[in-house]
């Protein structure tokens, strides 16, 4: 059994961009490095949305990745900076990597909205876009 967590993250403006994608690359690079982490890898989109999709041994590795180092200090700056947030976690036989499509579509059905400060209009209603 593998532990799979998908991040969405849209940046509210483009002035958060150069700090924001500083955090990420440290933020990649501590997850590849971290114990238990099978997986690590991001994809962009347009309009300043980011994905991240992770593969850990289990949920408490990743739970000890995202409140330590990079991760953990750059997390109380988003609520700042997106103005949508979510995350989808599942429990997936076999070591696989999921795909994109995969994540999208788990987000879209079962994603949870992280409080944020100035969410958007689709993020206040609920909605997550793939």
């Amino acid at each position: 059994m593998a532990f799979v967590s998908v991040t969405r993250l849209r940046l509210r403006s483009s002035r958060f961009l150069l700090p924001f994608l500083w955090e990420a690359i440290l933020s990649l690079r501590q997850a590849k490095r971290a114990s238990g982490n099978r997986f690590a890898s991001t994809r962009r989109q347009p309009n300043h949305v980011y994905w991240t999709l992770t593969v850990w041994q289990d949920e408490s590795a990743m739970r000890a990745y995202i409140r330590s180092g990079s991760h953990g200090r750059v997390m109380p700056k988003l609520i700042h900076w997106c103005d949508e947030a979510s995350t989808v976690h599942w429990l997936q036989g076999g070591a696989e990597v999921p795909t994109w499509q995969e994540a999208e579509r788990r987000m879209v059905e079962s994603g949870r909205m992280y409080n944020l400060r100035y969410p958007s209009t689709a993020h206040a209603a609920g909605v997550i876009q793939a």
